[in-house]
């Protein structure tokens, strides 16, 4: 039984740290358009989105993260213990119980991601604006991508995807 409620906590503990990331973001995205934008803005908005859409949405979360995460859920239920399923989405997301690779990955991609929201902070609008509203794409896209290898872990006969666990 506990081994469900640690698939759910760790679903819905992304779901909520990402959807928060949105939430936080989207006021900066929709700053950029309270003033004049030149063609070069819009240039800029139109590219980094849909760069963010294929980097961060399609090849960061939808071929790499979001698979991954699916199969170390179906690995926390088929192997559930009660420091997994307690601390279920960083399970899951790969901070421990994943190989030595896998864990050097987790954290030096999260320690970017912190330095890049620093950097970011400094930008002024409309470029920070920009910036968020690709930032969001990705990570919006990166909510759908979890959600459906989340459910395709357990209602696919052919879900290959290796859990890298250690």
């Amino acid at each position: 039984m506990y081994a469900i409620l640690g698939v759910f906590w760790a679903v819905v503990g992304i779901g909520l740290l990402l959807g928060f990331a949105v939430f936080r973001l989207v006021p900066f995205a929709m700053g950029t358009f309270d003033g004049p934008l030149m063609w070069e803005h819009w240039l800029a908005l139109a590219g980094f989105v849909a760069f963010m859409a294929y980097a961060e949405g399609y090849h960061g979360f939808q071929k790499s993260f979001s698979p991954r995460f699916g199969a170390r859920c179906r690995y926390l239920y088929e192997h559930p213990s009660w420091t997994r399923v307690l601390l279920a989405p960083f399970f899951c997301m790969g901070y421990f119980g994943a190989t030595r690779r896998r864990r050097i990955t987790s954290f030096a991609l999260t320690s970017m991601i912190i330095a890049l929201i620093v950097g970011v902070q400094h930008v002024q609008q409309p470029w920070r604006g920009i910036i968020d509203a690709g930032v969001c794409v990705g990570l919006i896209w990166g909510i759908a991508a979890t959600a459906v290898y989340a459910i395709l872990a357990f209602t696919s006969k052919d879900f290959s995807h290796p859990p890298e666990v250690a």
